[in-house]
């Protein structure tokens, strides 16, 4: 399975928004060896755009690819529906829900079979979550120390999306997110142009 083995901070700085989500991330971004002395095209802009949606989501290029054409079909904004079927993702709403401090971590527990939907085991990091949904840790994993202090410290400010249940580490999807509502710093119009090209 391919996955995106960057260096996060690196790839922060350079798109110029805390992608990965670590508090030190952007510490260096202000230091002037990191300073742009040229001006960006229309095109670079929309370029730059594509990659927040992949670094956001830790995605490849095929699969926004293909998430960019089921997008089209829908109705409504291409833009807002790309990054609204992202947000769904079972690795993304892990995060979301605060069991794990990064996608990439949270992708993994996904992969570890560490993450049930509706009861059942789902190792597949791009699985769809449907609205009304629940998305638990498996109760062998409720011990792992990690896991508690991500899942007790890191949803204190719920999404209105997700119900959270500290008890049995649990969470809801309870209704599709709107665009407005979720945190992410992309411009959709720029990621529509450039793939309309």
């Amino acid at each position: 399975m391919a996955t995106r083995r960057g260096p996060r901070f690196k790839e922060c700085r350079r798109l110029g928004v805390n992608v990965c989500g670590h508090p030190k991330a952007m510490n260096r971004a202000n230091d002037p060896a990191f300073k742009k002395t040229h001006k960006t095209s229309e095109y670079g802009k929309q370029l730059i755009e594509k990659q927040k949606v992949k670094a956001y989501y830790g995605i490849l290029e095929k699969q926004l690819r293909r998430y960019y054409s089921l997008a089209q079909k829908t109705h409504g904004k291409t833009g807002e529906a790309l990054i609204i079927s992202l947000e769904c993702r079972l690795d993304n709403l892990v995060y979301r829900m605060g069991l794990a401090n990064s996608i990439r971590m949270a992708r993994q527990m996904v992969s570890h079979r560490h993450i049930r939907v509706d009861g059942k085991i789902i190792n597949i990091p791009s699985y769809g979550v449907k609205v009304g949904q629940t998305i638990s840790l498996v109760e062998k994993s409720w011990k792992n120390e990690q896991f508690k202090s991500c899942f007790l410290s890191q949803n204190k400010r719920p999404l209105d999306y997700i119900e959270v249940n500290e008890e049995n580490f649990s969470a809801k999807l309870v209704s599709l997110p709107l665009r407005s509502a979720i945190p992410v710093e992309i411009n959709d119009q720029l990621v529509v142009e450039f793939y309309s090209k």
